[in-house]
């Protein structure tokens, strides 16, 4: 995995360089960048991480990487799965491609028999990688499994929101926002936001202002459905002289509140 110093990529597809796109797309160097995680081409990236793909899942690959970026990942993480199975999720978990790793969650979120204590272990790592872009992909990758699994979700992540890294407090979150980005929203969620309270409340003061952001997103996103709700919930947690941690929260989970 790469461990250099983080470099300042582009912004725009135009603006980044030849040489860097197509270190991009042979896997020697990680997107610095949403925009260089998206123009990255992730076919010429699939021949040269499993140069020894069989031709069907070659072409089945092909016609995956005209879709849009979320369907691309899943589409190719099921491949590399159907392909490979756990030997595949392997190769693909400590790659220098941060778009490699992506795949791995797909993988995870692929497996067509895994319990959900068993999924959320196996993601763990990846819920946890240094790469923005990976951990994104992480709660995404199994997101649909959470949801059918809604109260039994919420009890295995809150235990989460205890863990020192805030990368995994802030997936426990993320992963259950009631509209979510890049996302089908959860309905359950968006009429009884409290079924979440088991994770809103342990994380109400977190330090990190990464898991910060997360809880008053999700909050915000109740606020579209259930506003009286969040007012109530807000309301309570600055009751009793709040830090500095929760008035953020709330500040940022109500901006978009009369």
């Amino acid at each position: 995995m790469n461990t250099a110093a983080p470099r300042k990529g582009a912004t725009r597809t135009a603006d980044i360089p030849a040489d860097i796109l197509d270190a991009l797309s042979h896997g020697t160097l990680q997107s610095a960048t949403l925009a260089e995680g998206l123009a990255l081409d992730q076919a010429v990236l699939l021949r040269t991480v499993f140069p020894d793909l069989p031709p069907l899942a070659q072409a089945a690959a092909a016609s995956v990487c005209q879709l849009g970026i979320l369907k691309r990942m899943a589409g190719i993480g099921a491949i590399l799965f159907e392909t490979y199975g756990d030997a595949g999720t392997t190769r693909c978990l400590t790659h220098p491609s941060d778009t490699v790793r992506g795949w791995a969650c797909f993988m995870t979120g692929a497996h067509p028999t895994r319990e959900l204590p068993q999924r959320l272990a196996a993601i763990r790592p990846l819920a946890d990688d240094p790469h923005f872009g990976v951990r994104e992909w992480a709660w995404m990758a199994i997101r649909p499994h959470l949801v059918q699994q809604l109260h039994h979700a919420v009890k295995l992540l809150t235990p989460w929101t205890a863990q020192p890294s805030p990368y995994l407090r802030r997936f426990a979150c993320e992963a259950l926002r009631p509209r979510g980005v890049w996302s089908a929203h959860i309905t359950a969620l968006k009429q009884h936001p409290e079924h979440a309270l088991p994770i809103l409340e342990a994380l109400h003061a977190d330090p990190s202002p990464y898991v910060q952001d997360s809880v008053a997103n999700w909050l915000n996103d109740a606020a579209k459905d259930q506003p009286d709700w969040v007012r109530q919930l807000c309301h309570q947690w600055q009751q009793h002289r709040p830090g500095d941690a929760t008035r953020r929260i709330c500040q940022r989970a109500l901006r978009n509140l009369k």
